[in-house]
């Protein structure tokens, strides 16, 4: 059996994205921006009995589309100001900035897991700020990549030679097969470790298939069976 089997269902007026893993409860979650239902459920449970578990949840999903919509509205077209106060993503996780003026410097450290507190000067710009933040998040996102490399390289049998991070408008990574060198979007650290792992072994995946054909996939479902789940997950959630 395979360990997830990825499938759309029929509710009502609309489309469930279904995911049918090896666990033991129902999983009901709301993808940003517009509230798509996703489900994560156990093989032995039938599609009718999903049907009347997200019917029976359907005062909780408009009240959590209305907050989404919401925040939506609020954060759509509004530029970062990093500014106390702001929201700003970590991991997964949102967290409150909290902008702390001291004549040292610069650091970035967190709180209560709560908060991001910048330590810069008083008459720090925008732009100061906003690399002093940046400059932690790629600093951050360095530290977990060694770990993830070192785990995959012996099970998809690679060598990875050299890697990076920048920043990328259009993808969440790139392969150089001739040097044996991945690069990863500095974004990723925005998003939850799986997204990251994912984004990681796709990467590396490119080391033994160029092309993102037949081949490719069934390397991506040997090594990491739910990359679909993680790779909706990172597009969309």
């Amino acid at each position: 059996m395979a360990s997830t089997r990825i499938y759309k269902l029929k509710i009502g007026a609309e489309e469930a994205d279904i995911y049918r893993k090896r666990i033991k409860h129902i999983h009901l979650v709301l993808c940003p921006p517009d509230g798509r239902i996703r489900i994560s459920a156990p093989f032995h449970v039938d599609d009718s009995t999903l049907v009347a578990f997200v019917l029976s949840k359907t005062s909780w999903i408009t009240k959590r589309r209305a907050s989404l919509a919401a925040l939506q509205s609020q954060q759509a077209p509004r530029e970062l100001q990093y500014v106390s106060g702001e929201k700003h993503l970590y991991r997964g996780k949102t967290y409150l900035l909290n902008v702390i003026h001291h004549e040292w410097q610069p650091r970035v450290e967190m709180r209560e897991d709560r908060y991001i507190d910048v330590y810069i000067h008083a008459d720090a710009t925008k732009e100061q700020r906003r690399k002093v933040l940046t400059e932690w998040y790629r600093r951050q996102l360095k530290q977990l990549l060694p770990a993830l490399i070192e785990k995959w390289q012996p099970i998809i049998d690679v060598d990875v030679k050299a890697w990076g991070v920048k920043q990328m408008k259009t993808r969440w990574g790139t392969c150089n097969i001739s040097a044996q060198r991945i690069w990863l979007n500095l974004e990723l650290i925005k998003k939850p470790l799986t997204c990251l792992e994912y984004v990681v072994v796709h990467e590396m995946v490119h080391l033994l298939e160029r092309h993102h054909n037949a081949r490719f996939k069934a390397y991506m479902n040997e090594f990491l069976p739910s990359w679909r789940e993680h790779k909706f997950a990172l597009n969309y959630c």
